[in-house]
């Protein structure tokens, strides 16, 4: 990376570093143009347990449809979720 622009002060710990980001913008400090795009492909998203109650029929859909695709269904759930979600979004703009 080529010479900062400004120079980082020395903070007392990540609360006063993650504050300091809130307030300044990081290309006073840095230049961009040198960055490389990094992949991290083991992360996976945050996920929370929950509970939730569905009528037998339609959870036993559920677990057919999950078959004929070879998905688990607790999976196929979240897909059907997230695809709900989407077009939510995409109907709202």
């Amino acid at each position: 990376m080529k010479d900062m622009k400004k120079k980082l002060p020395n903070f007392k710990n990540e609360q006063e570093e993650r504050e300091f980001w809130l307030t300044h913008d990081s290309c006073d400090y840095f230049d961009w143009s040198d960055a490389e795009k990094v992949v991290f492909p083991n992360l996976k998203p945050t996920s929370k347990t929950i509970s939730i109650r569905l009528p037998e029929s339609m959870l036993n859909e559920i677990k057919v449809m999950a078959n004929k695709k070879d998905v688990p269904y607790q999976s196929l759930i979240k897909i059907l979720l997230s695809e709900k979600l989407e077009e939510s979004k995409k109907k709202a703009a």
